[in-house]
């Protein structure tokens, strides 16, 4: 694996300081708050601030890795993006360029997933960089094992693996997955970048010094296997519960190929519940049940599957409700423009009714999914 270069562990910023001004910034909440001359000690400050820092720390490290790919033999493709890209359209079912310079995978209107950095070595090896100033990698787990089956997914050709750069005094990183290699940085700060952003009268930035090498390339240069989001989604609720003597196959649940696809989309669906059976099982929900309740699979960050059900009452708007193992029920209510609603009005279009789960079959396959996850954690 690749050492880590020294200007990126001490962090230097010389040559790239100006660069770094001509991304896009989220801090118009932080700039407001400095005009209402919040003290930065503030707890709102101080998240407001954070969530600034650390996308000028991506910038940051992403100008760095720019320059070091083009000094490594074994890099074949390092993927362009932010200022130093050609500016184009997000497209769906594709890896493209967002209006933010992101590199995002997108399909119909949402984006599914996001990549800091992407890069690609001579023995057919892609590598996704995840860089972040959060002081525990614990909640990254979820978010790699995401980004891993959907490059897996749509580059079969190459072995995934996760780059993650982060700071000093960071905890967790003992319990990253087998695929992730971790470079650790000196503290990072971004008072000067805030500066230049935030003062009305501030000198000119230099022109952004672009690089430019046969190797670094727009999204466009990649050899992609489109990966059709919706149909999987219908696909796995069919093919899941196929057979009329099995509530659900947790055989093909193990599949390698769709177990990644579980990674991938995190939750899928294999149902619906009557609103009279889905009352008996959720007493606790007060609001109104409507007449299909549907149930889902989610993945949990421990790896372990458990039910979670949504009740449709509007286009977009959606509870998701889990029903806790020691009695009770946890509402939330869903982002009206998230990629959830869109997926629950696809899947109560594309429901049937041998679909239907009774609570008999709802408990059934409570059961298979625990036991299931207590066995594959024995063959460990």
């Amino acid at each position: 694996m690749f050492k880590m270069p020294d200007e990126i562990y001490n962090l230097e910023k010389k040559d790239i300081q100006d660069n770094l001004l001509y991304y896009t910034y989220g801090i118009k909440h932080l700039l407001s708050l400095q005009k209402k001359g919040m003290a930065e000690d503030e707890p709102q400050y101080i998240s407001s601030y954070r969530s600034f820092e650390g996308e000028a720390f991506e910038n940051f490290i992403y100008e760095r890795l720019l320059r070091w790919s083009v000094t490594q033999d074994d890099i074949v493709k390092f993927i362009s993006k932010g200022p130093n890209a050609p500016k184009t359209e997000s497209q769906s079912n594709t890896l493209s360029v967002n209006a933010k310079g992101q590199i995002v995978y997108r399909t119909n209107r949402n984006e599914i997933g996001e990549f800091d950095a992407l890069f690609i070595t001579k023995d057919n090896t892609l590598y996704m960089v995840e860089m972040t100033l959060t002081k525990s990698v614990t909640n990254l787990k979820r978010r790699l094992r995401k980004k891993k089956a959907l490059l897996e997914t749509i580059f079969p050709q190459y072995k995934v693996k996760a780059l993650l750069i982060l700071n000093e005094g960071v905890t967790g990183t003992k319990q990253l997955q087998d695929f992730c290699t971790v470079w650790i940085t000196k503290p990072f700060f971004a008072h000067d970048i805030l500066s230049w952003l935030s003062d009305q009268n501030r000198e000119k930035r230099k022109p952004y010094q672009r690089v430019t090498d046969k190797r670094v390339v727009g999204t466009n240069a990649l050899k992609i296997r489109p990966f059709k989001y919706y149909n999987t989604l219908t696909w796995l609720m069919k093919r899941s519960r196929s057979y009329k003597n099995m509530a659900l196959d947790i055989r093909f649940l193990n599949k390698p190929d769709v177990m990644r696809k579980i990674d991938l989309i995190t939750k899928f669906y294999i149902g619906y519940m009557e609103a009279e059976d889905f009352k008996k099982i959720a007493p606790e929900v007060t609001r109104d049940v409507p007449k299909k309740v549907v149930v889902a699979i989610e993945k949990e960050h421990t790896g372990e599957l458990g039910l979670i059900y949504f009740l449709q009452h509007g286009r977009r708007n959606i509870d998701m409700v889990h029903i806790l193992e020691k009695g009770g029920v946890k509402v939330e209510k869903k982002d009206p423009y998230g990629i959830t609603v869109n997926e629950v009005h696809h899947i109560l279009r594309a429901i049937k009714p041998e679909e239907k789960i009774t609570i008999k079959e709802n408990g059934i396959i409570k059961k298979l999914l625990k036991d299931d996850f207590l066995k594959q954690g024995k063959e460990v």
